[in-house]
């Protein structure tokens, strides 16, 4: 299913008979650049830093860009700004590689800050020459206390008035490796009074002898984020650069270096980043849960991670759709979890094939089927889509069904199987409950029923009512599984103002993994990734850890949103 798209009011006026289409505002912002003439075709970029795996944040900015891009039939680039030797590797890049295009999108150019190394060093060298940029001895820590705080200005380094020839014999020498990490930074000379501490003259470049992904050891000074963004920007030809609320401040420091530099100006435009409830969007604590192995990787089901969403069995649909739903705005806000699992299960009721698993099995024996006899049964693979037919499951008389679908001594309004009473098998027969085996410690561990042969299909000729139908699967065909069952990762839905360590509202009841599952022998063959509902149960997907003698299945989603019930009560 293909993601909704935006109209362009070229192609959907508002009239009687078509409602006026929503327009966040920047999509706004751009109609009018192009009806003013300003801009011929749009460009944006998804610039990530490759030094962590993509969360489900990034989605949302992910299908901003290159959604915008493809509405206005203009261009997204990818670009990643591995400014940071230090934390950027060629594994992220890539993860990130594969999640945008697992997410359905292609980037029309692919490029590098590295690329543009060169260029940037040079545009630093014209900063100096024009006595807007100088190379300062202050230590990190000097420098921040030089720069004063948000009510009090910052004071002038005592190298800021270096000649121009001092600073570009310095910053050549730096380049050439002559000084150790952290005794030198080249730094941008705007205003220490200002108060945007931006613009307190920020760090351009700074020594660091480490060896990157791409350009390897060529490099022992690297340009600032802030140095490189804009002016990367510039190079690509970028119409709108689109980021994150946190990078408002930035905007009249990314302004002040392309006006600087006399270079090509695009404009920035800050939107609010995605918060969602009972997860941890910082990549600082992603990285925390993985490196301190509180979860299994950066692909556990778990994690907000788009590699860990699509282990779990999301779709790039639902995701599309979500980010398309909650929209484009100026105010932060925490969106609920229930809302993204909500377009999950839409998609997922509309392709998700149907099939039948005991995740905590309990035998029941039919002492009155005949020995040795299997019926097959037909059952439909999909009642959202007659065309994916129908499949036959093996029925015999020793079956699974699940421990919560019997009680021995049921309360008023109970409808499942108990002793005396009768419940419908899913696609079978009508089953009555005549005795009760259990061990030694009185927990039960098998029952012994009765059919009734005139039932088949779940229908009654005499037309007697019941109310119950459970799910079953055969012993002798059942193929053995482990089901994973996955809750929210913190028991809080957000850790905003919260006290003490993040790590002290992760769920302990995160990850919970069955054993010894029965599933229909159907589910023997299904490759890794395929995602079906496990009737009654939910919405599973087929893990990569699966192995011929035991499947290994992720749960999705619920049918229901059983979590947010429970935290109500």
């Amino acid at each position: 299913m293909a993601a909704p798209e935006n109209t362009s009011p070229s192609e959907a006026e508002p009239n009687e008979k078509t409602p006026p289409v929503y327009r966040d505002f920047i999509r706004k912002i751009i109609d009018e650049e192009l009806a003013s003439g300003k801009h011929s075709s749009i460009i944006t970029r998804f610039p990530p830093e490759p030094n962590g795996y993509l969360h489900i944040g990034h989605a949302k900015s992910i299908c901003l860009n290159f959604g915008i891009a493809q509405q206005y039939h203009g261009q997204c680039n990818l670009r990643f700004d591995d400014t940071n030797p230090v934390k950027e590797e060629n594994e992220y890049v890539d993860s990130i590689m594969e999640d945008i295009r697992w997410l359905g999108f292609t980037w029309d150019e692919l490029h590098y800050a590295s690329d543009y190394f060169h260029q940037l060093y040079d545009w630093a060298v014209q900063l100096i020459q024009k006595g807007k940029a100088y190379v300062c001895d202050l230590s990190g820590e000097e420098t921040r206390e030089y720069r004063g705080t948000l009510n009090t200005p910052g004071k002038e380094s005592p190298y800021r008035n270096r000649s121009v020839e001092e600073n570009l014999d310095l910053f050549q020498r730096m380049k050439a490796g002559e000084f150790p990490d952290g005794s030198r930074t080249l730094r941008a000379k705007i205003d220490m009074s200002s108060p945007n501490l931006n613009m307190r003259d920020p760090v351009m470049y700074r020594i660091l002898h480490a060896t990157h992904h791409r350009t390897g050891d060529e490099w022992c000074i690297y340009p600032m984020y802030d140095f490189t963004h804009g002016q990367s920007d510039s190079i690509e030809r970028i119409t709108h650069s689109l980021c994150t609320l946190e990078f408002e401040n930035h905007r009249p420091l990314y302004d002040w270096f392309c006006d600087a530099l006399e270079i090509y100006h695009p404009r920035q435009i800050e939107f609010s980043r995605l918060n969602l409830t009972h997860t941890v969007m910082s990549k600082r604590l992603l990285l925390k849960l993985v490196t301190e192995k509180y979860v299994h990787g950066w692909d556990d089901p778990r994690m907000p991670t788009i590699c860990g969403l699509r282990r779990r069995g999301y779709t790039p649909e639902a995701i599309r759709t979500f980010c398309e739903k909650i929209g484009v705005n100026k105010m932060d806000s925490l969106v609920e979890m229930g809302l993204l699992e909500f377009y999950l299960r839409d998609q997922l009721n509309l392709i998700a094939p149907r099939f039948m698993a005991v995740l905590k099995p309990l035998k029941v024996v039919l002492t009155n089927w005949e020995p040795g006899k299997i019926e097959m049964l037909e059952a439909i693979n999909n009642p959202e889509r007659p065309e994916d037919g129908s499949r036959q499951i093996p029925f015999s008389g020793e079956l699974f069904i699940e421990q919560d679908d019997f009680m021995e001594t049921p309360p008023k309004g109970y409808f499942r199987l108990s002793p005396g009473k009768e419940v419908r098998l899913r696609w079978g027969y009508y089953i009555r409950c005549n005795d009760v085996i259990k061990d030694e410690n009185g927990n039960v561990v098998e029952l012994h029923c009765t059919y009734d042969p005139q039932t088949r299909g779940g229908q009654s000729p005499d037309g007697r009512k019941v109310k119950g139908t459970i799910h079953w699967v055969s012993a002798q065909h059942a193929i053995n599984a482990e089901v994973r069952l996955y809750n929210p990762l913190l028991t809080v839905p957000s850790l905003t103002d919260l006290p003490g360590e993040f790590l002290d509202y992760l769920n302990p009841d995160s990850l919970q993994v069955l054993k010894n599952c029965k599933l229909e022998p159907s589910l023997a063959d299904v490759p890794e990734g395929f995602r079906c509902q496990f009737e009654r149960l939910g919405y599973f997907c087929c893990d990569p850890d699966s192995t011929e003698e035991n499947k290994v299945f992720n749960r999705t989603v619920t049918l229901k949103d059983s979590w947010a019930k429970a935290q109500k009560k």
